[in-house]
């Protein structure tokens, strides 16, 4: 029994002085979201108070001095989980002002090295242990078996569980030598979902057989590496959750991860702020229900307000209050997040890769069909392509890696294609997509200016499924920084 709970028989709610302790263990199961790049007052007051700690966005983000700084002024309020996401590719926080140095699943699952990903993955520890973020939501396991999943995509290592589960358990040890707890996800997987759980509840429609085969194996393979950390997916799985999705489900969070798979480390929730969740039990509904489940703590997403926040506290208080919730729940939450906070303190020796193995990665992942003529006054034009809430506005494209090139981005349903052949007359032509098998107009504008350049080049910056014929076809399987200079210096060689 935790010291919250002194004088309160076992799974009954503390009384009298205990008020405050019961608040106390609600929101240690918190991880909060702020606006801006400096700590806020009621920030730093609900650290004091015992909030779980902070999730950071790439708005909390200038730059790595300015984010060791608020990192360093969060923790001289309390003892913070301190996390983000950082999954290299197209999802970063750290770089998402200018795109991520290191490419991202997709690209290092294409290239197959384990060691290639361990030593990205550890680059990436050492950066977030540098800026004092000490929980990494990453990397993703999910087994990418959907082609047009909106959601995951490059974001995974690939649509074979084994070869994902084998860089899920080299991307954990990589941060977790650096001293940042890995936080695998989605669980029980979100590969093979055709809908985005930011906007609605997904289903994975599969039997038992399937899901133990395919959807847990990376899982299975983190739990035995010893991740510190696993997220759930706002995902419904019809014969294990029932109507309700994996986060509010203890069939998944308890039965399955904790009973059969033996999991014993800190279960945290995806952002509570989702459609998934807020368009149908609520936040604070929510966030009762994925604690009774089995979450340790609860990722409240960027949308929450310092008013929604004290809301979701008094209902996980009323709820032990009224039953709903055990004490011993809470009590159970707190003690795993005590045993993360400890780890955490270990010292690590720092790795020297840097930077150069994103790189290095990149180049090893760029794949080509056919041949790249050398470039003579080149036209790229980037058909630009919505980001993904996950992702967000993260900048992607070729500046400034082709400074020689004039650079132009069209929407793919307003794109003049006579325009665009009259300016590339007499000079190379390329064109640069991002996951064009999802997006119909993409392709339509590619084929039109194919049809009268068929030597044009064509660089997929997402996942090359849908392969149109061309002078020379580039494959990236990503569209960070780094996979975008891989495939600049391939062009220019």
């Amino acid at each position: 029994m935790s010291e919250f709970s002194a004088g309160a028989s076992q799974g009954e709610p503390p009384v009298g002085g205990g008020d405050r302790g019961l608040r106390r263990l609600a929101a240690g199961t918190l991880l909060a979201a702020f606006p801006g790049t400096t700590a806020p007052d009621w920030i730093l007051r609900d650290l004091e108070d015992g909030l779980g700690g902070v999730t950071l966005f790439g708005f909390n983000v200038a730059g790595a001095e300015q984010l060791a700084g608020l990192t360093a002024r969060l923790r001289e309020a309390g003892d913070p989980v301190i996390s983000l996401d950082e999954e290299g590719g197209d999802v970063t926080r750290l770089a998402y002002h200018v795109g991520s140095p290191y490419p991202g699943n997709a690209a290092l699952g294409a290239v197959d090295d384990v060691e290639l990903t361990r030593r990205v993955y550890r680059s990436i520890g050492d950066d977030l242990a540098r800026c004092g973020v000490n929980l990494d939501m990453a990397p993703d396991a999910d087994v990418n078996t959907a082609d047009d999943n909106p959601v995951i995509g490059t974001r995974s290592f690939g649509s074979d569980a084994a070869l994902v589960a084998r860089h899920t358990v080299a991307a954990v040890a990589g941060l977790q030598d650096a001293g940042v707890a890995a936080c695998v996800k989605h669980f029980p997987g979100h590969g093979a979902t055709r809908q985005d759980s930011h906007l609605e509840i997904p289903v994975v429609d599969v039997s038992r057989e399937v899901l133990w085969e395919r959807e847990l194996v990376p899982f299975r393979a983190a739990i035995e590496a010893g991740t510190r950390s696993i997220m759930t997916a706002h995902v419904r799985v019809p014969f294990l959750t029932g109507a309700a999705p994996a986060t509010l489900s203890a069939p998944a969070l308890t039965e399955l991860l904790r009973g059969e798979l033996g999991y014993t480390g800190v279960v945290i929730s995806d952002a509570l702020d989702m459609h998934a969740i807020t368009e149908s039990v609520g936040l604070g509904g929510g966030a009762v229900l994925s604690l009774a489940a089995g979450s340790d703590l609860l990722c409240l997403g960027p949308l929450p307000t310092r008013e929604q926040i004290e809301a979701i506290k008094d209902e996980i208080v009323a709820a032990v209050r009224d039953g709903r919730l055990p004490l011993a729940r809470l009590e159970e939450a707190a003690e795993r997040v005590a045993r993360l906070r400890g780890w955490f303190g270990a010292p690590r020796e720092e790795a020297r890769d840097g930077n150069v193995i994103g790189l290095t990665a990149a180049r090893r992942a760029v794949r080509l069909s056919g041949t790249a003529a050398p470039l003579v006054d080149p036209l790229v034009v980037e058909v630009d392509t919505p980001p993904t809430i996950a992702v967000g506005d993260v900048p992607w494209g070729f500046a400034p890696w082709l400074p020689e090139a004039e650079i132009t981005r069209v929407k793919p349903d307003a794109a003049d294609a006579s325009g665009l052949l009259e300016r590339a007359r007499g000079r190379s032509l390329v064109i640069v997509v991002k996951d064009a098998h999802r997006h119909r107009a993409s392709q339509e504008i590619v084929s039109e200016l194919l049809a009268v350049r068929p030597d044009a080049i064509v660089v997929e910056m997402g996942l090359p499924i849908w392969r149109p014929t061309a002078g020379a076809y580039l494959a990236t399987y990503g569209a960070a920084r780094a996979n975008a200079q891989a495939a600049a210096e391939l062009l220019t060689a």
